[in-house]
């Protein structure tokens, strides 16, 4: 019986130094180490199973009979803000990860057996497949058992320790996660594509939904982060890819943002730091889309650490020119405050309002998982195809969650409402007026919406003036000012005045969506603000007999307004006169809406004058009324007094 064992243990080794080196079938691929292998670490012994296992003299007590010295490193292991595995565990030795590292982790060369010393061998390890002692950006394994559930997570893996796959593939090892859940050692090319030593086929995201179930209906107040992910732009557009296992971004599903091992961005592992990540395809076709010089923006975060390794996508949009420019500052790192899809809004929103970068992320607008295409122009408020499933905020409190948000707006709000995110430099954005209305902080434009103003652009509530709007289009002025937009209906997006000046809704050739603009604060199109030296006081850009064409100072209103019919008075007498004396719509206007009211401007019409730029007359308060039309103040030293009538102000040169 013991001469049976012997000859059967060399059988073994005969059988294995014998098979041949290949990458296609049931075979052992790159981990064959012997002489004139493919594999870029190549020993003396042509016995290549003997580089692990031993039949006799392994790694004491250790199966499946292992000869490679096990690594005596400490590790430190993934975390996230919304990782659910409590601890910090270190793989136990001997299990199946514990193998894996003797080799992988790369404090023990190869060759460093048990049974037969130090194998001599050449070559080395590619760097992807040295992981080292830092684990944190690679996917969680050995868990504190046992595993816990997770809203996105098979309802199978955490109460009876199987997962999703209908092939038994992928698999717990001894309830656990191991290396050996998602990898098969001894046959590379499973996965004939990938050929990464993967259990199964893993094209369209397979070895991943093994596990992970975006149709899992979460836990009360819980939130699926992988929620509409099967009908998501990520999960079916057929656009060629590269640098990536498969040639299109659907084959390629989780694989085109996430990694398994060595992730660039830890925290999720991501493909990269922060917004890196999205912007490795969002970059436009060039081979390296961040070499042009700023235009504006702090382009330095947009660079990745190696343009030709990142996943690069043919047809897709240029986002990053779009960040150079005046854009949202986007968010260099990680960090728990991007938790859009997987955390509820109010504590995102103390997060982001404690932060003293202003930095937004693409999660804040879109949620990866769930967005879609844009093919389909959809109506006023309702959100857009590529901002499904993001939380957002009621427009009645700024604070109550949305979940996902309904309305374009309530995804601005979560910025831009009650606690809206603290500014490091507004000023970048141009030049801000100060209305007789205005806020404490001008990040918050909540009440300048709200249902209770006087007036306001129809964002949140539907267009109800009582007034008659007699320069109104009918439909909004597409980017080359001569042909027409979509409809002007009862509501507006944000987005039709916040937006890329190149962006395709209404013309161009660029992303839609405020991610930036050569205008400033992000508007589509020109709008120029009277700036003056003091209140009162001379202004110092006038734009006298303006150029109305879609190049003059005040294209972003003539989107949706006709503004030869305001140079004509049909809705106020003195329109002509101020504008051909150059003054801007900004000095009598608000853009947004005026905010809590005052004895002196009730809001009619939007008028709620820049008090830069104005000034009291004669010890009067700025006032309006619309009754009689007639201004109190003082603007570019010229006094406008209550019955009407102007005055030049001694010294200055006399009002043309």
């Amino acid at each position: 019986m013991r001469l049976g064992t012997l000859l059967a243990c060399a059988i073994v080794v005969v059988s294995c130094a014998s098979m041949p080196a290949q990458t296609g079938g049931d075979v052992i691929g790159m981990h064959d180490l012997g002489p004139g292998s493919k594999s870029p670490i190549t020993g003396a012994r042509p016995d290549f199973c003997l580089y692990c296992h031993a039949p006799h003299s392994g790694v004491g007590g250790m199966t499946p009979l292992w000869n490679q010295t096990l690594s005596k490193q400490t590790y430190t292991t993934y975390t996230s803000s919304t990782y659910v595995e409590t601890g910090n565990p270190h793989p136990t030795p001997g299990t199946d990860s514990t193998l894996c590292l003797s080799c992988h982790d790369g404090s023990v060369a190869v060759g460093t057996t048990a049974a037969y010393g130090k194998i001599t061998t050449h070559g080395a390890m590619s760097s992807p497949d040295v992981l080292g002692s830092n684990l944190s950006s690679s996917h969680p394994f050995s868990l504190v058992l046992p595993v816990k559930d997770s809203p996105d997570l098979v309802s199978t893996l955490a109460s009876g320790g199987k997962t999703a796959d209908p092939t038994g593939a992928v698999k717990l090892i001894r309830g656990n996660i191991e290396c050996t859940s998602c990898h098969n050692p001894h046959v590379q090319a499973k996965d004939p594509v990938a050929q990464n030593f993967l259990v199964k086929d893993s094209i369209r995201g397979a070895l991943c939904l093994a596990c992970h179930d975006p149709n899992r209906t979460p836990p009360q107040g819980k939130t699926n982060p992988l929620s509409g992910w099967f009908q998501s732009i990520h999960a079916t557009a057929t656009d060629s890819v590269s640098n990536l296992p498969y040639p299109t971004l659907a084959q390629n599903a989780c694989f085109s943002c996430h990694t398994d091992h060595n992730a660039a961005g830890a925290e999720w592992l991501l493909r990269g730091a922060g917004d890196q990540v999205c912007l490795n395809c969002h970059s436009g076709t060039s081979s390296n889309p961040h070499s042009s010089a700023s235009t504006g923006g702090d382009r330095s975060m947009l660079l990745a650490p190696s343009v030709a390794a990142s996943p690069r996508m043919t047809a897709s949009l240029d986002v990053a020119s779009e960040y150079a420019k005046i854009g949202h500052p986007i968010a260099a790192t990680n960090s728990a405050s991007r938790t859009a899809v997987q955390a509820q809004s109010k504590a995102r929103m103390q997060a982001a309002s404690s932060s003293t970068t202003a930095q937004s992320a693409c999660v804040d607008c879109h949620n990866r998982h769930g967005a879609q295409a844009t093919t389909t122009t959809t109506l006023p408020p309702a959100v857009r195809a590529s901002q499904k499933e993001v939380i957002g905020v009621s427009a009645s409190d700024g604070t109550t969650a949305v979940n996902p948000a309904q309305n374009q707006f309530e995804i601005c709000f979560v910025c831009h409402g009650s606690i809206s995110r603290k500014s490091a430099d507004i000023t970048k954005y141009g030049y801000m007026p100060a209305r007789i209305t205005t806020v404490a902080n001008p990040r918050n434009v909540l009440a300048q919406f709200s249902p209770t103003v006087t007036s306001s652009h129809p964002v949140v509530r539907v267009r109800s003036s009582p007034l008659p709007q007699p320069s109104l289009l009918t439909s909004m002025s597409n980017l080359n000012g001569t042909t027409q937009g979509r409809t002007v209906g009862s509501q507006i997006f944000c987005t039709d005045c916040h937006n890329s000046d190149d962006n395709r809704e209404f013309g161009g050739g660029g992303p839609n969506g405020p991610h930036g603009s050569k205008w400033t604060h992000i508007l589509e199109r020109r709008y120029e603000f009277s700036q003056a030296i003091a209140p009162g006081a001379p202004i110092t850009n006038l734009f006298p007999n303006p150029d109305l064409s879609v190049n003059g100072p005040y294209a972003l209103c003539g989107k949706c307004h006709n503004l030869s019919n305001i140079m004509q008075n049909a809705s106020f007498a003195r329109h002509s006169s101020h504008i051909d004396a150059g003054f801007s719509c900004s000095t009598c206007h608000t853009a947004h809406g005026v905010g809590p009211g005052s004895a002196n401007v009730l809001g009619q019409r939007l008028v709620d004058f820049d008090v830069n730029v104005v000034a009291p007359n004669a010890g009067l308060p700025v006032s309006y009324n619309r009754g009689t039309n007639t201004c109190t103040l003082t603007c570019h030293q010229v006094a406008h007094n209550r019955d009407g009538s102007i005055s030049t102000l001694l010294g200055a040169s006399p009002r043309k």
